[in-house]
């Protein structure tokens, strides 16, 4: 009687397995998706629509830049003096991390105001996504400047 509790366990286990291996998006479906959510959140920073930027980024999420890691809160409070005004994202790669997770990295040409001073930067930017009960959310992200070769180098 045990082993038939044991393989009727091990038998729900693999087919809960299979469903939901079967119900998850195909990687090119889910890179599209994180892709997609990564320019929402870039357009609502160019459009200054900061609640649509917050309401994209996890509340426990944790953004990193040349300033060191930053909370959601710290995040948002930086960011209300910034706007872009331009951007690409280059050389865009993807790992899908779990069924509704993936991992984007690019390269970000930018141009816009930060605190009433404008800059053109390049930053290589990596950034993880996850959809939860059917809203996309930003868990972490990181920027990393483009270095510059010196000059004559």
């Amino acid at each position: 009687m045990k082993s038939l509790s044991t393989l009727t366990i091990v038998s729900a286990m693999s087919l809960s397995v299979l469903i939901a291996a079967d119900s998850a998006p195909s990687d090119d479906a889910l890179r599209q998706q994180v892709v997609s959510h990564e320019r929402k959140g870039l357009e609502a920073l160019k459009t200054g629509d900061l609640e649509r930027f917050g309401n994209l980024t996890a509340g426990e999420a944790i953004l990193v830049d040349a300033q060191g890691p930053a909370t959601k809160t710290q995040l948002l409070s930086n960011v209300a003096g910034f706007r872009l005004t331009d951007y690409s994202m280059d050389d865009v790669k993807f790992l899908r991390l779990s069924p509704n997770t993936g991992l984007i990295t690019y390269k970000i040409t930018e141009k816009g105001a930060s605190h009433g001073h404008e800059f053109s930067a390049q930053a290589w930017v990596s950034s993880i996504w996850t959809e939860r009960d059917g809203k996309w959310v930003c868990l972490f992200s990181q920027e990393t400047a483009v270095r510059r070769p010196p000059p004559g180098g």
